[in-house]
């Protein structure tokens, strides 16, 4: 574990300090309440597509849009005694149905059965990545957002169900393993996203002081329950290319998202790293993701870069349907092809970004992102002559704590 002298250094320690200053100021309660917000302003340097958070249908394209990064999330949390608590976070930000309705993000209770054992049931975050927990607290965050290279590979935040988590020190370093099952759904893009029969393991060991390690899996049954792939699944499977339609189909299909993270948090340097891979048996194309950045402090001032890329491995569907066939006045290859390829979604990011801690509790941060995409990359509304395209996306956040 961190010694405090460093923690007091690190954007997460003072986002701590800063939630936990509201619960010793009602020390005389059971209940304690604190809040996180992000009031963003995204834009692009070219029209023809819009820059979102994956799975959203609102972004930034030349026109300058507050919806990509702006929310604001409150927390409460009550504590029955020393070993039964109870925490409910609800959050507002855009949906991926488009709209802002806040939702319950968090909604468990936990008891803790011994210093290093903690169960805990009901909804909580999804450790698929290394920031997940927190991965909405801007604040928290070096970044003005996570690379979305590698944590739009699985734009679902929550889960259903319980987990188990378990400290020790080992030879005066914290190790420390949480396993989850459950259940999740959300909506992407307007298509609602389960994934069932979900379990996982998270692992992580400090290294180094400031060294930290995390090792993940996931794996579940996904189903994306969309109009438009189940009309096509159907209309194959009145084919002889039957089999194209079964891999294609997103119905409870075997999923699984692994990753291995670093980060080094120590005195002025701020490193961290994640190598990532999703796997499925759909058209849900399985993925590489990965990213480094790298951070300095200078007083107030803490300028960062991240380099960063997501891949198509595979597009899991082996489309040998031939070129001349035509099935309801429709090309039928060229329809499967280009509802894998809007699957698919590769690109490559340089950023360059700084932030700057203006107050306890309130960063101000600056990025802006240079994106080569392969095709459409992770763009939404994509038009005509976008695809393939260098575009860069320049972004200001105020993120706040309370």
């Amino acid at each position: 574990m961190m010694v405090v002298k460093s923690l007091r250094m690190t954007p997460l320690a003072l986002a701590l300090v800063a939630f936990g200053a509201q619960a010793q100021s009602q020390s005389d309660s059971m209940f304690s309440f604190s809040g996180f917000g992000t009031v963003g302003l995204t834009g692009a340097t070219k029209d023809g597509a819009e820059y979102v958070i994956p799975g959203q249908v609102h972004g930034a394209d030349k026109s300058i849009s507050g919806e990509v990064d702006s929310k604001l999330g409150l927390q409460g949390t009550a504590k029955f005694n020393s070993q039964f608590s109870a925490t409910v976070q609800v959050l507002t930000k855009q949906t991926g149905k488009g709209d802002w309705t806040p939702q319950i993000e968090w909604a468990f209770a936990k008891w803790q059965a011994t210093p290093g054992l903690a169960i805990r049931a009901g909804r909580m975050g999804a450790p698929f990545f290394a920031v997940s927990d927190f991965r909405d607290v801007g604040y928290a965050n070096t970044w003005l957002r996570p690379p979305i290279d590698v944590y739009g590979q699985v734009p679902v935040s929550h889960f259903d169900g319980a987990d188990v988590n378990w400290t020790t020190q080992i030879a005066g370093k914290t190790v420390s393993v949480q396993a989850i099952g459950g259940e999740s759904s959300s909506y992407v893009r307007q298509v609602k996203i389960e994934i069932k029969k979900m379990v996982g393991v998270n692992f992580t060991a400090e290294l180094l002081d400031g060294l930290n390690l995390r090792l993940g899996h996931v794996q579940g049954k996904l189903s994306a329950h969309s109009a438009s792939a189940d009309a096509l699944v159907g209309l194959l499977r009145q084919t002889p290319f039957a089999a194209v339609g079964n891999a294609f189909d997103p119905t409870d299909k075997d999923a699984s998202f692994s990753g291995i993270g670093l980060t080094y948090d120590e005195g002025q340097w701020v490193v961290a790293a994640e190598y990532t891979k999703r796997r499925t048996d759909s058209f849900v194309p399985d993925t590489t993701g990965w990213y480094t950045t790298v951070g300095y402090r200078v007083g107030k001032w803490t300028p960062y870069a991240t380099l960063s890329q997501q891949k198509t491995d595979s597009s899991n569907v082996d489309n040998t349907i031939p070129s001349s066939v035509v099935v309801a006045n429709l090309p039928l290859r060229a329809v499967v092809d280009a509802a894998l390829a809007a699957q698919s979604t590769p690109q490559k990011t340089i950023a360059v970004g700084v932030r700057w801690d203006a107050w306890r509790n309130v960063a101000v941060k600056a990025q802006y992102d240079s994106i080569k995409t392969t095709g459409a990359g992770q763009f939404y509304n994509v038009q005509p002559g976008f695809n393939n395209a260098r575009v860069g996306v320049y972004s200001l956040a105020v993120d706040f704590v309370f």
